[in-house]
């Protein structure tokens, strides 16, 4: 495990996922190990305090605890299944307040997660007071960071050829025309 000196709230931002939606995600499994947990039944007895924390305060479990079950090679080409959980910031923030304290990591999610869940607050409070215009700009730069996210994925998932990639998606939704076809308004939008 990395040493604590090198722990910074760049450790939270690299295991965070988008989903199609543009919605960020942490899975517990990988927030599990940032936050040097070595069992898994002893983080998921952390994730039930959280989930009682969520249900206690009002707010629906659903909407923060994603069900994430995978299969996993356990070897001679058997399977099993694991739980996991999609988690949102607000889930994440209720695991670590209920975390072993004693870590120094541990008080460094607890800041990240309290900061990150303010920001997003005030962000939504502020996008709500945006001119029309402030807010396409606004959303142009969220398809932008989850344009980036799905890149690395791609990268990661072995696609070479990008522009063809992305040609790909574009010509799925928008009924086989390409980005080419619209830019030189060639395309027929139906």
């Amino acid at each position: 495990m990395n040493e604590i000196k090198e722990y910074t709230e760049k450790v939270f931002e690299d295991i965070k996922h988008i989903d199609e939606f543009g919605n960020e995600y942490w899975l517990a499994r990988e927030l599990m190990e940032v936050l040097e947990y070595t069992l898994w039944q002893r983080f998921s007895n952390v994730i039930k305090k959280a989930i009682d924390n969520c249900e206690n305060s009002n707010n629906n479990t659903s909407d923060h605890f994603i069900s994430a079950d995978k299969m996993v090679s356990i070897g001679s080409n058997t399977k099993r299944n694991i739980t996991d959980y999609k988690l949102s910031r607000y889930a994440c923030y209720l695991i670590v307040l209920n975390c072993d304290p004693r870590k120094k990591v541990i008080a460094l999610a607890k800041t990240y997660f309290a900061i990150q869940t303010r920001k997003q607050e005030l962000s939504e409070k502020e996008y709500s007071e945006l001119s029309e215009d402030e807010k396409r700009f606004y959303q142009r730069s969220l398809t932008r960071k989850g344009n980036n996210s799905l890149n690395i994925a791609a990268s990661k998932a072995g696609v070479k050829n990008f522009d063809k990639f992305h040609n790909a998606g574009y010509r799925g939704l928008y009924n086989g025309e390409t980005a080419n076809d619209s830019a030189t308004g060639l395309g027929c939008i139906v």
